[in-house]
């Protein structure tokens, strides 16, 4: 909006109604006060507490609405700041992504591997800790359950090709090779298919968390803990649906 201007003979009408109505942001700073500098924008929080709390709001809204569907403007609006906030930090979605499989993911990822790594000759044992630490995770990250049914399990999921494209198959293989060993050892039933194994407990455990939103009002589902979940998957896995000590 253009302000007004003198000529050496006084405003004109024209010019004196623009200054008038002139905002805040058109009018020239106020006397003494110096000019921003480029670089981070202004904003009452700032530094590593701004950037894990984007990295929140990222989270929860990668989990329910997708990431494809999730812009860095939405992640903006939902924090409550600018773009320039946001563009400050991440300038891009995909580095934003990358962040958050570095800070958020991988760590994660760690220590669901280490219940295998605990445990090298007890794939019992293994499978109980890794179905506990499943649900543990989902309770202290209520983003984890949905946002790994959405974009890691689904076809098509960003964070999943993302993790592909950075990392390959080597940890998925190295689980697998873990669970054929233990076949070959005679410590696990050799009739699994070792490539569904984790695919399974995931369902037994994430999937139920991840809607749990939905059973919740359902009278007979609502008594039904997080706890209950981990032990109806390690039961199932374990014992199987038949009597507890029964051969066949």
């Amino acid at each position: 909006m253009a302000q007004g201007k003198t000529d050496g003979r006084g405003a004109s009408g024209a010019h004196e109604a623009q200054a008038v109505i002139a905002t805040a942001d058109d009018r020239p700073a106020a006397a003494g006060a110096a000019p921003r500098r480029p670089g981070r924008p202004t904003g009452s929080a700032r530094g590593p507490a701004q950037r894990t709390r984007l990295l929140d709001v990222a989270l929860a809204l990668f989990a329910r609405q997708g990431i494809v569907d999730t812009t860095l403007g939405a992640i903006a609006r939902e924090a409550g700041v600018t773009p320039a906030m946001v563009h400050y930090y991440f300038k891009t979605r995909d580095q934003l992504l990358d962040v958050l499989i570095d800070e958020r993911f991988m760590p994660l990822r760690t220590a669901l591997g280490g219940a295998f790594q605990d445990n090298p000759d007890d794939p019992v044992a293994a499978i109980t800790q890794l179905a506990r630490r499943l649900v543990d995770i989902a309770i202290e990250y209520p983003w984890f359950p949905p946002l790994w049914i959405r974009e890691v399990i689904s076809e098509g999921g960003l964070l999943k090709q993302r993790m592909h494209a950075r990392f390959g198959n080597a940890h998925r293989l190295e689980l697998i090779d873990c669970i054929a060993k233990w076949q070959k050892a005679g410590r696990l039933n050799a009739g699994l298919e070792p490539s569904l194994v984790f695919l399974s407990l995931l369902g037994l455990t994430i999937l139920p968390l991840a809607t749990s939103r939905e059973w919740r009002n359902d009278p007979l589902w609502r008594q039904v803990s997080a706890h209950d979940i981990a032990r109806h998957a390690i039961a199932l896995l374990v014992q199987g649906v038949g009597p507890h000590g029964v051969t066949r």
